[in-house]
């Protein structure tokens, strides 16, 4: 119960950590949560910053989801052969950084936090979604569309490299939470009003 306690701390406060937030208020003084879509994730830092921070702070949101993943899977002994605690750590870091407690619960979509923690779980997994993401983004020039049909094919691959049933059901589950995040982006893709990226 202890490990699970300090997972779950560790890893929200981790995942609040408000990445493009910081970087927008540091080199242009800006709230980025009164810009564009008030997120703090790396969609909207671009349009602040352009697409070098964009690469930037989708980086450095998922090593941050990554880290706790990852140090939950060789430092925590408890429930290890059902990979409990890494998935603890997983579902902490999404909700920290969609609502963080630096920025009074506000954050952002959890996409690029969420393919980190994947990755940890699961390296194959997390590139194969990632490589999804990319050229669906890519051909369609709509980052959302690629966020939304990669994350939803995430529990399907674990599935598939036959992974413990605690990663799947986490995937289902942040593939159904993320998707919630981005309801308002499927409204603008379905009324084609959804802005597209070059």
């Amino acid at each position: 119960m202890v490990e699970l306690l300090l997972v779950l701390v560790i890893a929200y406060l981790i995942g609040s950590i408000p990445t493009g937030y910081i970087i927008v208020k540091l080199f242009t003084g800006q709230d980025i949560r009164t810009i564009g879509s008030g997120s703090t994730g790396a969609t909207n830092v671009k349009r602040v910053m352009g697409k070098k921070w964009f690469f930037t702070v989708m980086i450095l949101d998922a090593i941050k989801g990554a880290v706790p993943v990852i140090l939950a899977k060789v430092l925590t002994t408890a429930f290890a052969g059902i990979g409990l605690l890494p998935v603890i750590a997983a579902v902490a870091v999404i909700l920290g950084h969609s609502k963080s407690i630096f920025l009074k619960f506000t954050g952002g979509k959890s996409v690029a936090s969420g393919v980190g923690t994947i990755l940890a779980l699961n390296w194959m997994v997390g590139l194969t979604i990632a490589g999804i993401w990319a050229i669906i983004t890519y051909f369609s020039k709509y980052v959302s569309l690629g966020s939304i049909i990669a994350l939803a094919i995430s529990p399907f691959l674990m599935l598939g490299f036959k992974e413990p049933l605690a990663y799947i059901i986490y995937c289902a589950i942040g593939a159904i939470y993320i998707i919630y995040l981005h309801r308002e982006n499927i409204q603008r893709l379905i009324k084609g009003e959804e802005n597209k990226v070059r």
